[in-house]
């Protein structure tokens, strides 16, 4: 009896010590981890994130923004683009880290506490009735082939009816305010700010606006190898910069509630999350066949907060989401090296994260 519960014992021990054990390199501040709930805003929440954790790089107080300030202010956008391309453009929840940038320009920011994108008696939110109504409005009054210029009141009513009204002034920590003089206050540059990607295309070194559906505002990204893509995010961690993050979590590798994102060489093997196992070896070409394919699309957009190594000296990006505290990292997950390289749709991070022999290359 004893002989057989010595060898369970072992067999136990062993099992534990082949589980993920994360070495942390760095790990850089930003605030607490947020839920966007049943809306497809994580493109907000994750650059809000990351516009918090460059305030905190700054050496400013840590500011909670309203994700949903800046979601409003885009829908609003949305509805001008889909009108005037005449409903052949996309109108829906999604969007990107620079329509974050586009919003900070084109209509300012404000604390969370000011405006929560939530009515009295709201307790999460639920973006999908709003936006069938407004899809149903813009949709209705195309056909008439004909407009007259009381449509963009009608849907700033409907905004406001699900997500309230905009304060045209506020009071914050004893100073008022408009959203455009609390931006100014931030001390955020949005020139500062740039996208990045990886395609072959496209020619390396130059820009292209990237054929993704919730491009909607046509931006423009640097495109570079991908060695040099993830170089990039490398030196940025170091150098104590976060990294904005857009990509495909639609894998069986990825877990938000085990924590990882994983690009297992077999992923049908069910101890993928068990311990760690061989990954894919991804290449430029791989990747490219990926997006081409469609096996890898534009899905959700996160916050690189820092990096780390596993007991096999395999790296990790640690990643803030946005989908509550789940998992036993409390909302963060741990992404590999081989599935950053494969599954990355586009990063954003500040203009000087970027090393000098790249940024030369790039003209930047």
């Amino acid at each position: 009896m004893k002989k057989i519960l010595l060898i369970l014992f072992l067999a136990l021990a062993v099992q534990l010590s082949a589980q993920y054990e994360f070495t942390t390199k760095y790990n850089l501040e930003c605030t607490s981890v947020k839920n966007q709930e049943r809306t497809g805003t994580c493109w907000s929440f994750s650059t809000a994130s990351f516009l918090e954790s460059e305030l905190m790089r700054m050496g400013k107080p840590e500011v909670n923004l309203s994700e949903m300030y800046m979601v409003r202010t885009i829908y609003m956008d949305k509805a001008y683009n889909y009108v005037l391309r005449q409903g052949k453009a996309n109108f829906s929840q999604g969007g990107l880290s620079h329509d974050v940038i586009r919003a900070f320009r084109m209509a300012g920011a404000v604390p969370e506490s000011v405006y929560s994108g939530l009515l009295p008696g709201d307790e999460y939110y639920d973006h999908s009735e709003m936006e069938a109504a407004m899809k149903g409005m813009l949709d209705g009054i195309l056909e008439r082939k004909r407009l007259s210029n009381r449509w963009p009141g009608a849907i700033d009513c409907i905004l406001d009816n699900y997500m309230g009204d905009v304060p045209e002034e506020f009071s914050y920590k004893g100073k008022n305010y408009t959203p455009e003089t609390f931006a100014e206050s931030l001390g955020i540059n949005p020139d500062d700010y740039v996208t990045l990607t990886s395609f072959s295309h496209h020619p390396f070194y130059e820009t292209f606006i990237l054929e993704i559906p919730d491009n909607y505002s046509n931006g423009t990204y640097y495109n570079l190898p991908l060695d040099e893509l993830q170089a990039i995010v490398d030196n940025a961690l170091a150098s104590g910069y976060t990294v904005a993050w857009d990509g495909d979590v639609g894998e069986k590798g990825f877990s938000a509630g085990k924590g990882l994102a994983i690009m297992p060489a077999d992923p049908n093997s069910e101890a993928i999350f068990n311990h760690p196992v061989e990954e894919l070896n991804v290449t430029q070409k791989l990747r490219q066949e990926g997006f081409e394919s469609y096996a890898t699309t534009d899905d959700h957009l996160m916050h690189l907060t820092g990096l780390a190594t596993d007991q096999n000296g395999t790296k990790y990006y640690l990643t803030k989401n946005s989908w509550g505290e789940v998992s036993q990292y409390k909302g963060f997950l741990y992404m590999s090296d081989a599935y950053f390289r494969m599954k990355t749709i586009g990063i954003m991070v500040h203009k000087d994260a970027i090393p000098k022999d790249i940024a030369a290359k790039l003209s930047l």
